[in-house]
């Protein structure tokens, strides 16, 4: 028997729980440590942070699900993982042993590498957690009683691009809904070279799309811009010019903003050598396995992936949904393999598909593979992405409810989309 461990039960390791379940023998044991017994649909925060959605709508409590499934549930946070011991010490003191593992953790927000970052102590919100967007709802709802500027956008060596541009524009449609746009001047503010970068070099017509967007909502944008500090309604940045040096420094007063922080790796797997590197983020190799440690695995945003190239402000590279789900699946196999005495042999496609609702509109792309050059490099827009935004919502959490292991891009995404096949997995 084996006993495989995941780490972490968010948009990866929930349904990493799931396909494992799927792929071992019988007689192996899969056990999900998670500091949350509940799963949030992190992809609907923005529609929280504007009164659209309420917690309930996209929260799954997962234990009975697990139990259902035969996996056991702990809902307890790692305090430390002890990889030569093969085992996770917890915060109540408490340990769990494993024959593999797979790190599905997702990052830790440093907001405190920007002073006056984020909504713990700071002056701005967030939308990376339900807990954030909730808080953003209330200091929203003051903007409606109260309206003047704001600021979105995202913090240097940000990598998760999207959800701010989503956020923008939902923020932008929920404005205009209330009457009271016309009072509220907006400005994006990011550290991509150009709108639309999105940490990919673009995808498609993403540039021009976007742009084209923010000039027909009026919205102000800044490129290749470093924040300073926060302060209490206003945000000092630094707008870097090709060579890397300071062209001009600007005050931006807000009355509401919300900002992208960087990500790096959760303290309780970080540090270790030949498994995290400096950012914290694990180590892995093509079939998703730590170099150093072979009976780690890891899957998500936590997985370290080198930028695309330099920046004059740096950006990291984007882990979408997709391509977790390709991380996943390829994962589940390989483990598979191994107890069965086999080879790891499954490669996941890192395709980048994402769907970026704007209220009342939105973008789709297609980047395959993510890295340029690219066989498929394909953008498009319209109102049509904001129902499968919804659909896609819908159908995940429905499918975590009932502890299915079905793929949705590959059953669903990919046949609106028209693309056939992008999330197959390759042997090598």
């Amino acid at each position: 028997m084996a006993h495989v461990v995941v780490l972490g039960a968010g948009l990866g390791g929930a349904i990493m729980a799931y396909e494992l379940k799927d792929q071992l023998r019988p007689e192996d044991k899969v056990t999900v440590v998670t500091k949350d017994p509940k799963y949030h649909f992190v992809p609907s925060n923005p529609w929280i942070a504007v009164g659209w959605r309420d917690r309930e709508d996209i929260t799954v409590d997962l234990a009975p699900v697990m139990q259902k499934k035969g996996i056991d549930f702990i809902p307890v946070a790692a305090e430390k993982l002890h990889a030569e011991e093969n085992r996770i010490e917890l915060v109540d003191g408490k340990s769990v042993a494993y024959d593999y593992l797979v790190i599905a953790t997702g990052p830790e927000l440093a907001f405190d590498e920007v002073p006056g970052l984020g909504p713990h102590g700071g002056f701005t919100q967030s939308i990376c957690h339900i807990d954030h967007a909730e808080s953003a709802k209330a200091v929203f709802e003051k903007l409606l009683a109260n309206p003047g500027p704001v600021v979105i956008g995202a913090a240097q060596g940000a990598s998760c691009f999207g959800p701010a541009y989503e956020f923008l524009f939902i923020l932008e449609t929920a404005l205009r809904r209330a009457k009271i746009r016309d009072r509220v001047p907006m400005t994006f503010v990011t550290p991509e070279p150009y709108v639309g970068h999105l940490g990919l070099d673009g995808v498609g017509d993403t540039k021009g799309l976007l742009e084209s967007q923010m000039r027909e909502k009026h919205i102000k944008w800044m490129t290749n811009t470093r924040i300073k500090r926060v302060e209490d309604g206003h945000m000092f940045v630094e707008e870097v010019g090709e060579d890397g040096q300071v062209k001009a420094e600007k005050d931006l007063p807000f009355a509401f903003s919300m900002m992208l922080p960087a990500f790096r790796g959760i303290k309780p797997v970080a540090g270790i050598e030949g498994l995290s590197n400096p950012r914290g983020f694990t180590i892995v190799d093509k079939h998703q396995q730590n170099p150093k440690y072979k009976n780690v695995f890891a899957v998500g945003v936590c997985v370290a992936i080198p930028p695309m190239g330099p920046t004059p402000v740096p950006c990291g590279v984007p882990k979408t949904g997709f391509m977790i789900e390709s991380m996943v699946t390829a994962t589940a196999h390989n483990i598979g393999n191994i107890v069965r005495g086999k080879e790891p042999d499954s490669v996941g496609t890192w395709n980048a598909v994402c769907l970026a609702d704007f209220g009342d509109g939105g973008i789709a792309f297609v980047a395959q593979p993510q890295i340029p050059p690219r066989n498929v490099n394909w953008s498009s827009s319209g109102k049509w992405v904001h129902l499968a935004k919804a659909g896609f919502e819908k159908y995940f959490i429905r499918k975590l409810r009932k502890g299915t292991s079905e793929p949705f891009y590959e059953s669903l995404a990919l046949k609106v989309l028209g693309i056939d096949k992008l999330k197959e997995t390759t042997k090598g």
